[in-house]
């Protein structure tokens, strides 16, 4: 399956790998450096303090909210990917699937019933009741 991504998401694909390497890393660091030896030339100003304080605002705001579209969508492919797994498998709840539905009260339930058949030496299968 081969879907044409918007070209906002190939753009938030390419800035969260991006910003997540190396080469991010590095132009972030070379950006702060060309900052501090700006700074006699601007004499220490309170210009120059607000520039990098403002530049840095700005990319940290703009940046949640590409990261986050990001992490959604990791989230959402690994979500599709655990319920095909889940339907495949003959043996496992296919209630699991929606599990994501569930109040937290009901995930914590669920949760404490895995960790106990998890600690347990025999295999048995949980009851979605």
């Amino acid at each position: 399956m081969h879907v044409k991504l918007s070209i906002f998401a190939k753009f938030v694909n390419w800035a969260v790998h991006f910003t997540g390497s190396l080469a991010g890393f590095g132009l972030s660091l070379v950006i702060v450096i060309i900052w501090l030896l700006s700074g006699p030339y601007f004499k220490w100003s309170d210009a120059w303090q607000l520039s990098i304080n403002t530049g840095t605002t700005i990319v940290t705001f703009l940046m949640v909210f590409l990261l986050q579209n990001g992490q959604t969508r990791h989230a959402k492919a690994t979500q599709l990917k655990l319920d095909e797994l889940i339907k495949s498998i003959a043996l496992a709840k296919n209630a699991i699937i929606n599990v994501e539905r569930l109040s937290e009260r009901e995930m914590d339930i669920l949760m404490d019933k895995y960790k106990k058949l998890g600690d347990s030496d025999h295999t048995e299968h949980i009851d979605m009741k």
